[in-house]
């Protein structure tokens, strides 16, 4: 099959596109570098044209304004479907966030939900997956959080993932028959986000202490103890946090 890659050269992405070929398929990675912009749809129609398979896991270039990550969801969703629909592509993947839908307050998630409403209505055959968050943004929730030499962090469960898991799962899908709905996927172990962030820290001999605060948020929100996690019968992976640590050190 002629499988799109929207998003193909990123960290999700570069991974889905070289599992795809591994399996026999054309896997076509496609990005703003390639010239393909979802936004102003250049090169969007030129790049399904005999596509059998779209799969989307690109992501807002910016999270700091609310407006601007759902102008580029509902642009880009918008341009992607109507074009696969000119193509005749028979399959379009999406890949999503577990808990988007409970979690109204982020404006970050909030422009998930609308960019899986768009291709459920889109009349297209869909498959969408909704993965929990990935071990490769520890870092950066840490940063995120951080005051001075305390990382200050929601009273949140979380079921982080590895993101070659999560890309082995995109890809799954993407060469199967469509869903019609969506599957979940999660990592092995359930954690409070402060003792998931406080033990790669401690790993790497970061000396910021992690503390829970009431009024710490996750992408706006507060997510409590079970926002992030996914539903009974969500696929689960097998790469363990502790396991993953030691050969994925921080990035430069």
């Amino acid at each position: 099959m002629r499988i799109v890659v929207i998003g193909g050269t990123g960290l999700i992405g570069s991974r889905v596109v070289s599992l795809l070929t591994e399996h026999g398929h054309e896997a076509v990675p496609a990005s703003p570098s390639s010239g393909v912009n979802t936004v102003t749809g250049e090169g969007v129609k030129e790049v399904l044209e005999g596509a059998d398979v779209v799969v989307d896991v690109s992501n807002s270039p910016s999270f700091a304004d609310d407006d601007d990550v759902m102008a580029f969801f509902r642009a880009a969703t918008t341009n992607l479907t109507e074009a696969a629909k000119g193509a005749g592509v028979g399959h379009f993947v999406a890949l999503s966030v577990i808990g988007s839908d409970r979690l109204p307050e982020s404006g970050y998630l909030r422009a998930k939900v609308a960019q899986e409403e768009l291709i459920k209505g889109s009349g297209l055959p869909y498959s969408i997956v909704r993965a929990t968050q990935f071990f490769e943004f520890v870092g950066a929730i840490a940063d995120g959080g951080t005051e001075g030499n305390v990382v200050k962090l929601p009273d949140a469960g979380i079921q982080p993932i590895a993101a070659s898991e999560v890309s082995g799962a995109v890809a799954k899908v993407a060469a199967g028959s469509p869903l019609g709905g969506m599957t979940e996927i999660g990592g092995p172990e359930v954690f409070t986000m402060e003792s998931w962030v406080r033990e790669a820290l401690t790993f790497r001999n970061d000396p910021r202490e992690v503390t829970v605060d009431p009024e710490a948020r996750y992408f706006g929100e507060k997510p409590g103890p079970k926002g992030l996690l996914p539903d009974e019968g969500a696929q689960l992976g097998q790469i363990k946090f502790a396991d993953w640590l030691p050969a994925n050190p921080p990035r430069k």
